[in-house]
C-alpha cells in the first residue's frame, strides 16, 4: 500500500495545459441606452493555460478571438479590455507579469500575486473526471462606474464588492487558474463562479502535453508597476476624450 501511495504521487500532473471558457455577462449597471444597443447581454471566450515549473502563462487561444471584442456606434466605442493579455505568473516568486496594451501602446505590468482569504469547505463535485472540492473568498477592489449624462459620458470610482466560488483539484497540485486567482488554493482551479454568474470559467479540457520552454514572461512593451499603468491608462483615456469629445470609449473589464 504504500508503495502504491508513492506511485499515484509520483503520477500527479505537475505540467500541462487547460483550456477554459469564458463566460461573461456584458452589459453592466448604469449603462446607456446607446451603449445597451450595441454591446449583446453576455458573450463566450476560450482561453489556454500552461503550467509547468511552477510558471503558468495565460492567453487567448490564438485565432479564437472573435472579431467584435470592439462594439462601435454612432458616437461610442466600446471595448472589451483583457482579450488580448497574456499574463505570466511565477508561484516560487510570487511574481506577476501581464502583458497589456491601450490605445495600440503596449506595456508590461510587473505586481506580486494578491491573495484572498478563502474558506474551503467540504462539499465536492467531479469535473472531467478529477475530484474538485469548494472554495469561497470575497474581494473589495475600486471599479469604474460609467452613466451618461445630457450626451456626456461621466466616470466614477466606486468600491465593488464580489463574491469568488472556485472548485479545485488537489489531484493535480498546482495552484493556477484563470487570472487574478492563481497562487491562492493548493490545486488547479478547473471552475470559477464571480458574483453568481457575472463572470464564469469553466475547464473544458486538459492535457499533461505541453512545452514548457513556452512558459516564459512576454517581451515588448514598456515595463511598468500595476499602479503606474492605472495612472498611464487614466492619462491616455483623459487625452482620447479631449480630441475627441464628440465620443466616447468605454472599457468593459473582464
Amino acid at each position: 500500500m504504500l508503495l502504491f501511495s508513492v506511485l499515484a504521487a509520483q503520477a500527479q500532473m505537475k505540467e500541462g495545459k487547460v483550456v477554459y471558457e469564458r463566460s461573461m455577462q456584458m452589459r453592466m449597471r448604469g449603462m446607456s441606452t446607446e451603449a445597451a444597443a450595441i454591446v449583446p447581454e453576455s458573450r463566450k471566450d476560450n482561453f489556454e493555460l500552461m503550467f509547468g515549473n511552477n510558471q503558468s502563462l495565460w492567453q487567448v487561444i490564438p485565432g479564437e478571438e472573435g472579431n467584435n471584442s470592439t462594439f462601435s456606434g454612432e458616437r461610442m466605442i466600446i471595448r472589451i479590455a483583457g482579450n488580448t493579455d497574456i499574463i505570466y505568473t511565477n508561484f516560487g516568486t510570487n511574481k506577476r507579469v501581464d502583458q497589456r496594451d491601450i490605445m495600440d501602446r503596449e506595456y508590461l505590468v510587473e505586481d506580486s500575486l494578491r491573495k484572498l482569504e478563502w474558506k474551503t469547505s467540504d462539499e465536492t463535485k467531479s469535473i472531467l473526471g478529477y475530484t474538485a472540492r469548494k472554495a469561497v473568498a470575497q474581494r473589495v477592489a475600486p471599479q469604474m462606474r460609467m452613466t451618461m449624462e445630457n450626451g456626456q459620458m461621466k466616470r466614477e470610482e466606486t468600491m465593488d464588492t464580489s463574491v469568488i466560488v472556485a472548485w479545485f483539484t488537489s489531484d493535480i497540485p498546482v495552484p493556477a487558474g484563470p487570472p487574478e486567482f492563481g497562487g491562492q488554493l493548493p490545486g488547479l482551479i478547473l471552475e470559477l463562479n464571480v458574483n453568481n454568474g457575472r463572470q464564469v470559467y469553466k475547464a473544458l479540457e486538459i492535457t499533461p502535453k505541453v512545452k514548457v520552454a513556452d512558459i516564459k514572461e512576454p517581451k515588448g512593451g514598456k515595463r511598468i508597476t500595476s499602479q503606474e499603468f492605472i495612472k498611464e491608462r487614466e492619462k491616455l483615456m483623459e487625452e482620447m476624450r479631449k480630441n475627441n469629445p464628440g465620443g466616447n470609449r468605454i472599457r468593459i473589464n473582464n
